[in-house]
């Protein structure tokens, strides 16, 4: 059972972050509550040791601080510091760099794509579209959601977590 929340739920929420981020342009905070009370369902389940979990909720804290600084200074946006940590939780110590470095060059890269879209006029078709609108809108943000997704799904099978549920 503990797995499902690894295997089904954990990428089920890291999927619905980036389609609602990149329509909405907002991570609901339900996103990040859901994926803590999953990791403590996956904890208790699969019969975490306290040394993990602490070590997991360090690795989620330091995240918070860290991002919570960036969404104070103007450079992230709120449900990106929330979703962030939340994830971070999942990832643990041991691959959390591996998480940032991804995060950091998808969202580098997702940046550029938008800049360079936003530089061409919309196709009358996707036009009619509101969120592509919003998205083409120079004074809109970057769905950042969706490189902290992709990176949560690319190193979540390096952790100790994915380790701990195929052994089990």
């Amino acid at each position: 059972m503990a797995s499902l929340s690894l295997l089904v739920v954990f990428p089920f929420l890291m999927a619905y972050a980036a389609v609602r981020d990149l329509l909405t342009m907002l991570i609901p905070n339900t996103v990040s509550v859901a994926l803590v009370v999953a990791f403590a369902a996956f904890a208790v389940g699969t019969g975490l040791g306290w040394n993990d979990v602490a070590g997991h909720l360090g690795a989620g804290a330091a995240t918070l601080v860290v991002t919570f600084t960036l969404f104070a200074c103007g450079f992230i946006g709120g449900g990106d510091a929330k979703l962030a940590a939340a994830t971070a939780l999942w990832i643990g110590f041991d691959q959390l760099a591996d998480y940032l470095i991804v995060a950091s060059l998808a969202g580098g890269a997702l940046t550029l794509a938008l800049l360079a879209l936003r530089s061409l006029p919309l196709p009358a078709l996707v036009a009619q579209l509101p969120f592509a609108l919003h998205l083409h809108d120079a004074k809109t943000g970057v769905p950042y959601g969706i490189a902290l997704s992709l990176a949560a799904l690319m190193v979540l099978p390096e952790t100790g977590v994915w380790a701990r549920v195929l052994a089990g």
